[in-house]
């Protein structure tokens, strides 16, 4: 997985003719076998000629599986610790930060987090195990050119060989963890087989092998986390090899063929970042929408909606907010509101022609799915003897009305779907109560056109504040 700036991007794969038929990637068997004998790994040290020296039986086709740490080691990856206990946990959670490029998931200290690799692992694959006290180990710069680079180093010995880099890591959904290859050169780690057929004749669709997955879980087997064994050799898989580094990586047998594009993630956060954007982003969804597919508006999600609306505050611990979902009515109200309008332009002396230009903006409402119009009552209004409370009493429930009609915008948006806010109503309300038979004491805030949009909604950023945030 990954999608964030400055992160290995998914490499090509190919297709190799001998797995071309769907048959097992060794059917004929394998054997993993173990190289013990190596030392504990300083900077600089020759990683391939201690391999060669510990395991000289090693022939063309073999892949060696080879642990991150033994190559972060040799390559130098090492960073100076604490030895305190708790200092060294400290030292560690910043250079996990500091390796971060997104946080995917957290639950308490624990980050699931992608690194600059693309690689997404708890702690960005940062490791304090099988390392010296005083020492943290980072992952390889670059696991693929490491993996192309002992490709080589043996090539150079006359020996064809696959490389797999692999590292531990947990799997969603499943207790334990295992070894996954996140660099690879000279063997298959993906292999393609959507567009083929299985024995039935069913096309197959999404089926992609995690070859290089498989190489590093089975080599694992027989290396163990605690024995010391950080190099195995599977043996029994047909390996394309190379004679040189560029080689490798040109043949796009790689691990970066592995990770999935943060685009086709269907899981790219954890349920409590999930959850903590959505809150975030929910009031930036809504926005005007002035066409609409015409697709039907599901009357239970409306419904949810307006449920959603009415927890807006409400002075007094009233309810005065009411939303008529318009529909036996709406050619009356709207052509009721459309002569208002007409007329009021004319008295404003407005030729025909200008009042047909800025009338047209009502064709919103026409074209909406649904039409609902929002309404504050007079329901627990407190009545004043003097006019500078009873308007301050009005204002305070068209106030909230407002915050309802926000509130079901935003609602509607976090549901997919589109709305407007038109203000008519409010120009019209003796009309608009008339048409719709209501009380004389509710009073239109707008209308709302609802539909399908025809593009999904998607967040904009929040404006400046600029001069709109004062502070005294």
């Amino acid at each position: 997985m990954n999608g964030s700036a400055g992160a290995r991007q998914p490499g090509p794969f190919v297709r190799r003719a001998a797995m071309s038929d769907g048959l097992a990637a060794a059917p004929a068997g394998l054997q993993v076998l173990p190289v013990p004998g190596l030392p504990d790994f300083r900077p600089g040290q020759d990683l391939a000629g201690a391999i060669l020296a510990a395991a000289p039986w090693i022939a063309d086709g073999d892949v060696l599986v080879v642990t991150s740490k033994a190559v972060s080691k040799v390559e130098g990856r090492l960073v100076a610790s604490p030895t305190d206990p708790a200092q060294r946990e400290a030292f560690r959670r910043e250079l996990v930060d500091a390796e971060t490029v997104r946080l995917v998931a957290q639950v308490g200290r624990t980050k699931i987090v992608q690194n600059s690799l693309g690689i997404i692992a708890a702690a960005a694959g940062i490791d304090a195990s099988n390392v010296r006290p005083d020492e943290i180990a980072l992952l390889p710069e670059d696991p693929d050119a490491s993996a192309a680079a002992l490709v080589g180093a043996f090539a150079a010995t006359g020996r064809r060989v696959g490389v797999v880099i692999t590292d531990t890591q947990g799997r969603a959904w499943r207790n334990g963890v295992t070894d996954v290859a996140i660099g690879a050169a000279g063997v298959l780690v993906l292999e393609d087989l959507r567009g083929g057929s299985d024995a039935f004749g069913n096309e197959l669709v999404v089926t992609q092998i995690g070859l290089g997955d498989e190489i590093a879980a089975a080599g694992d087997l027989v290396k163990g986390k605690l024995a010391g064994v950080p190099v195995a050799v599977v043996r029994g898989l047909a390996t394309p090899g190379g004679q040189s580094p560029a080689e490798q990586i040109g043949a796009g047998q790689t691990a970066a063929a592995l990770l999935r594009p943060y685009e086709e993630d269907l899981f790219r956060l954890g349920t409590d970042l999930s959850i903590e954007q959505g809150r975030r982003e929910a009031v930036l969804l809504r926005r005007t929408v002035r066409t609409f597919t015409g697709a039907p508006v599901d009357e239970q999600v409306l419904g949810r909606c307006v449920g959603i609306a009415l927890t807006a505050p409400a002075p007094h611990h009233t309810r005065p907010v009411r939303f008529v979902l318009v529909r036996k009515h709406r050619a009356a109200l709207l052509q009721s509101m459309l002569a208002e309008w007409e007329a009021d332009l004319a008295a404003d002396g407005w030729t025909e022609d200008r009042i047909a230009g800025r009338t047209a903006r009502g064709q919103i409402l026409h074209d909406a799915t649904e039409i609902v119009v929002p309404f504050v009552t007079g329901d627990g209004r407190h009545d004043y003897p003097d006019e500078r409370r009873r308007q301050a009493e009005r204002t305070m429930f068209t106030v909230a009305g407002g915050a309802a009609v926000q509130a079901l915008l935003v609602a509607l948006a976090a549901e997919g779907i589109a709305s407007a806010w038109i203000s008519s109503t409010i120009f019209a309300p003796m009309a608009v109560r008339a048409v719709l038979d209501l009380p004389p004491d509710w009073e239109p805030l707008g209308s709302i056109g609802i539909g399908h949009p025809h593009e999904p909604l998607i967040p904009r950023p929040p404006a400046p504040v600029d001069e709109a945030l004062l502070r005294r």
